[in-house]
């Protein structure tokens, strides 16, 4: 869409910039997105993945958007056995596309969609602690080539946005976020699943879907976090985290 006042900027330039800052081209990519729930844990196996336009009055040339990256059926499979050798319900979706949450970033990331992509659910009970453990059946996945991304966002309160009387709750929940993720991967967890006890929780996140793709990515790594980008969007501040 087009972006008159440049309040985009800062961050398509952050996900324009991605690629440069890893040690290699991933081998494939497996997303975990806000905008997709399911009962249990569901996977993309779809070898060429549609596309999902879940978004409402937008301009008509945002519903012909395309991003034709493959998909990893292999992959997917691999992913629904880490899970369950987990302990954790899984199952493939051959029928599943990618949704905006997925397409939107990766248009810019890696606009030549030479990549492969799978996309994760989230699980509807919306437990932090299930989607760390989640994170942590995924880690193997690192290994192997594979970048592990949770799509959300660090701030998701609609309502809100562009009301300077968020701004302060935003920081505020920023700050929290920025220190619970300092902590060593273990006291890391167990400060992100009590996530809604933190300073302005609940005014940041009025539903929690946005913020727990970053509690799958937190849990995949036992490395030191990094804070990327943080920019003031629209009144609030936005943030984004990678794992060593």
């Amino acid at each position: 869409m087009d972006d008159p006042q440049g309040t985009w900027t800062g961050m398509a330039a952050f996900l324009r910039a991605l690629p440069s800052t890893l040690p290699e081209k991933p081998r494939a990519i497996l997303v975990v997105s806000g905008h997709w729930e399911t009962q249990g844990f569901a996977v993309t196996a779809h070898p060429q993945p549609p596309l999902v336009y879940d978004y409402y009055g937008f301009p008509a040339h945002t519903y012909a958007l395309r991003y034709d990256a493959p998909g990893e059926p292999a992959l997917a499979a691999q992913v629904v056995a880490l899970l369950q050798a987990a302990g954790l319900t899984a199952a493939t979706d051959a029928s599943r596309g990618l949704d905006h949450g997925v397409f939107v970033p990766f248009k810019v990331i890696y606009p030549e969609a030479d990549i492969p992509v799978v996309e994760l659910s989230l699980d509807r009970s919306l437990d932090p602690a299930l989607h760390l453990a989640m994170g942590r059946a995924l880690a193997p996945l690192r290994d192997q080539g594979v970048l592990i991304v949770g799509a959300g966002m660090s701030f998701h309160n609609l309502r809100a946005l562009g009301d300077p009387r968020a701004t302060a709750p935003s920081q505020q929940f920023d700050d929290w976020l920025s220190a619970a993720l300092a902590l060593p991967a273990a006291d890391r967890g167990a400060r992100l699943a009590q996530w809604a006890a933190a300073p302005a929780a609940r005014i940041c996140h009025p539903r929690e879907e946005h913020l727990l793709p970053l509690m799958v990515a937190a849990g995949a790594s036992d490395g030191a976090a990094a804070k990327p980008y943080s920019q003031r969007v629209l009144q609030t501040q936005i943030s984004g985290w990678r794992f060593d």
